[in-house]
């Protein structure tokens, strides 16, 4: 794996990590046990989201905006679903990740 690679698998995490614990914060999510989940789930499903990004642009030849569509759906769901299964405070767990989610990668098209 490239440096180049490796550094934009690290910004990524670390923007992501950023942006969505704030964004959690700011809506009033306090409990520490939600915001380490949080952070926990980003750390599953955000390098792998990112890392297939990458894989698929260089080895496929499918549209990148599906790639996109299908990766960040998957992580949308998969965040969802441990928030609703291990969270304290998520009444509604897929729109909070679908938010976060959006939040996150709109602020980092624009980084």
């Amino acid at each position: 794996m490239n440096a180049q690679l490796l550094t934009s698998l690290a910004y990524s995490l670390l923007l992501t990590l950023i942006i969505e614990t704030s964004f959690f914060l700011i809506i009033g999510k306090r409990r520490k046990k939600d915001l380490i989940l949080v952070c926990l789930v980003n750390i599953l499903t955000n390098p792998p989201v990112v890392l297939l990004y990458w894989l698929t642009i260089i080895y496929s030849r499918l549209n990148p905006i599906f790639a996109i569509l299908v990766l960040e759906s998957s992580a949308i769901i998969i965040e969802g679903y441990y928030y609703k299964n291990y969270g304290q405070e998520f009444s509604h767990p897929y729109t909070l990740s679908l938010i976060a989610n959006l939040l996150s990668f709109g602020i980092g098209l624009l980084i």
